[in-house]
């Protein structure tokens, strides 16, 4: 029996986003003279056949079809994120010198949302296999264990931070693969020496971008004030920017959230996604909902997230393959990451990092990697022991 909460959540959302798809892209239809349904038909092939692939894997049996799915995803999307910088321009178009998108015809696919799925898996599948009755004593032993995987995870890091630009996914994927490493064993001393590593590559890639720097400056203009009343030091003082006027993107979603007030304005009536607050139906579609649904909406929305996070890590917990548990908690923490990044970049906490809202930001490779990745849980969730209702033992 597959997990029907669990399920129920990830229709719910996919539905919500239909609604939000039609209602936050009036001014993009207007602007470029598409049809009113343009968004909201394209939006709904993608979550029917979201849905169609969620519903067939679930039923599948995972002891048979799990690994052959889950290897193929991993390898061909791998592949495909190396090939697409040698494809000739009619299929993969440079924008700002990134190639995120191959585009066959009326469709256009980015590997990288794929390529995450694949990529937990073949963490999950080697971990368990290498790790199950492995014990490491030292820290030398712990870096040659773990070093194929981190050497796997700096090549993606050049594909997709490097040439595709994308920071944001890289973050996502090395914070899942250090949660990985400390749940098969590895010591908090390694755990934490990664976490730095990460960070001090993760500045290295800031600097080696102007933009990037850019981005980093005018963020830290608007919360510098903050921050360093906190700190007692005068030296700390040294670490301020001149003043930069506020990313317009921040200023018009904190403007949105503002105007949503504790209950919105209602479906359709929002203001800030006429021309205002671009990219609404995408990256800032959390705001777009708040100035519409206002506080509650989000709340609502959050615990729809977290209610999605929740059963997955309990079906983590429950199942008793260590692959089947270290995937799930996997897809588990790719969502939540996700999640985190958008939410806070949205409000101004941390510099925007463009990724998606799961479940919910308008785009067709995000929605259709979602559905595989729940499909795969819900596959899953067979093998958890339960009672005679059905309830998890």
């Amino acid at each position: 029996m597959i997990d029907k909460p669990l399920l129920a959540a990830v229709v719910a959302l996919l539905t919500f986003s239909l609604m939000m798809s039609y209602s936050l892209s009036t001014y993009t239809v207007l602007h470029f003279h598409y049809s009113d349904f343009h968004f909201f038909i394209r939006q709904s092939i993608a979550v029917f056949i979201a849905l169609m692939t969620m519903i067939t894997i679930s039923k599948m049996d995972p002891d048979r079809w799990f690994v052959p799915i889950s290897m193929v995803l991993f390898v061909t999307f791998f592949l495909l994120l190396i090939a697409m910088q040698f494809l000739p321009s009619t299929l993969v178009k440079a924008v700002g010198g990134a190639k995120r998108w191959i585009h066959l015809g009326p469709i256009s696919i980015a590997p990288v949302e794929f390529f995450k799925i694949g990529f937990v898996f073949f963490l999950s599948w080697s971990l368990a296999r290498k790790f199950q009755s492995k014990n490491m004593k030292s820290f030398a032993e712990e870096l040659k264990a773990f070093s194929p995987y981190i050497a796997l995870f700096l090549i993606a890091v050049v594909l997709i931070a490097i040439f595709q630009k994308d920071l944001g996914q890289v973050v996502v994927l090395g914070g899942t693969l250090v949660v990985l490493f400390l749940l098969v064993g590895s010591s908090y001393k390694f755990f934490l020496t990664l976490v730095a590593g990460a960070f001090g590559a993760f500045v290295a890639l800031i600097f080696a971008a102007p933009h990037r720097v850019a981005r980093i400056k005018s963020w830290w203009s608007t919360v510098q004030d903050n921050i360093l009343s906190l700190l007692p030091f005068e030296g700390v003082q040294n670490l301020r920017v001149d003043a930069a006027k506020e990313p317009y993107q921040i200023s018009n979603s904190l403007n949105a959230i503002h105007n949503g007030g504790y209950f919105g304005q209602g479906l359709g009536n929002g203001q800030f996604k006429l021309g205002y607050l671009s990219e609404v139906h995408t990256d800032f579609i959390l705001a777009g909902i708040t100035e519409e649904f206002g506080f509650l909406g989000l709340a609502l929305v959050s615990f729809a997230i977290l209610f999605i996070i929740y059963r997955i890590f309990k079906i983590a917990a429950k199942v008793e393959d260590p692959i089947y548990y270290l995937f799930s908690v996997g897809i588990g923490l790719l969502i939540a990451f996700a999640f985190v990044l958008n939410s806070y970049g949205i409000s101004g906490i941390t510099p925007i990092k463009g990724i998606a809202v799961p479940f919910l930001s308008y785009g067709g490779s995000h929605i259709l990697a979602a559905g595989l990745a729940i499909g795969m849980v819900l596959m899953i969730s067979k093998k958890v022991p339960r009672d005679a209702e059905g309830r998890m033992l």
